[in-house]
C-alpha cells in the first residue's frame, strides 16, 4: 500500500504518533499527592532534566511529507501556506523539520521526533529559562515505525491502549544520542547515570535526591533565567521503563505530610 498524507486518516495518524503519558515515580493519588510504592527500576538508568515547555512533535511520513504537532493535535503540514500559531510550535520547528526532511528520515516508515519547545511565553514557568523571552528546543525521544499499516487500521481505543502500554518503538538511549549528533540537535540534558535499584524508594529520600541532582536548570537561554528546573525523568537505556520526578509533586506532598 502506498502511503499518502492526503488520503490518510489524520485522526488515526494523530493518535498513532502522540507521545504517551509518563508515570510519576511515586504513585500519584488524590489532590496531586504522591504515595509509596515507587516504580521499580532494574539495571542502569539515565536521568535527564524535565523541561517545562510544550510537548512538540515532527512526524516524517513515507510519502516525503511531514506534520508538526503539539501533544494533542497536528498544527501544520509541509507545504501549507498557513499554520496554527499555538505556542509558537510551527514557527520554531518548521526550520528544523525542513532541514531534517532533506535527510529523508521518512524512508521505510514513519519517524517521529519528540521535543520540548520552551521559554518565550510558552508556559507560566518560562521565566525559569529566559529573562529575554528567548525560545529553545530540546529533543527527548524518537520513534521509528516501520510497521505502521496495521496500527492505522485500529480503533481509537486500540491505538490508545497500545500507545499507553509502551507499544510505540522508541529508539534506545544510544540511538537517540547518535541521531541528535548526526542531525545537530540538542537533547534534554543528561544529568546522571546510576543503578536503578539504588534510587530512593521513600518520598523524603526521592525529594532529597531530586534536589541534589537538579538544583538548577541546565537549559537556561540567557543570564536573566530564574534557573529553577521542573524535575528529572528517569529511564532505562532501552526506554522500557520510564518515570518522572517533579519538584512540585514532592513539595505538595511533603508539605501536607508535615
Amino acid at each position: 500500500m502506498t502511503f499518502s498524507v492526503r488520503t490518510a486518516n489524520l485522526r488515526t495518524l494523530n493518535s498513532l504518533t502522540k507521545y504517551p503519558s509518563i508515570p510519576t515515580y511515586h504513585t500519584l493519588g488524590d489532590k496531586g499527592r504522591l504515595a509509596e510504592p515507587a516504580i521499580a527500576f532494574d539495571g542502569p538508568v539515565v536521568g535527564t532534566e524535565k523541561v517545562d515547555g510544550t510537548n512538540a512533535r515532527i512526524v516524517f511520513l513515507p510519502d516525503g511529507t511531514y506534520l508538526l504537532g503539539s501533544r494533542e493535535e497536528f498544527l501544520y503540514a509541509s507545504g501549507d501556506l498557513i499554520g496554527n500559531p499555538a505556542l509558537g510550535i510551527v514557527e520554531h520547528l518548521r526550520p528544523v523539520a525542513d532541514a531534517l526532511r532533506e535527510k529523508r528520515l521518512d524512508a521505510g516508515g514513519i519517524t517521529v521526533v519528540f521535543g520540548e519547545v520552551y521559554g518565550g511565553n510558552v508556559t507560566a514557568h518560562s521565566k525559569q529559562y529566559t529573562g529575554e523571552k528567548r525560545v529553545g528546543y530540546r529533543v527527548f525521544d524518537v520513534v521509528r515505525l516501520t510497521d505502521y499499516e496495521t496500527p492505522l487500521t485500529w480503533s481509537a481505543e486500540q491505538l490508545s491502549g497500545w500507545r499507553e502500554s509502551g507499544g510505540q518503538p522508541f529508539v534506545t538511549e544510544d540511538a537517540l544520542q547518535a541521531f541528535t549528533r548526526e542531525h545537530g540537535l540538542e537533547t534534554t540534558p543528561r544529568i546522571l547515570e546510576q543503578d536503578g535499584a539504588a534510587l530512593p524508594k521513600d518520598l523524603e529520600g526521592a525529594s532529597a535526591w531530586l534536589r541534589a541532582h537538579a538544583p538548577e536548570t541546565r537549559c537556561a537561554l540567557d543570564a536573566g533565567a530564574g534557573q529553577h528546573p521542573e524535575g528529572i525523568v528517569v529511564r532505562t537505556r532501552d526506554r522500557r521503563t520510564i518515570a518522572k520526578l517533579r519538584y512540585e509533586d514532592y513539595e505538595r506532598t511533603l508539605r501536607v505530610k508535615r
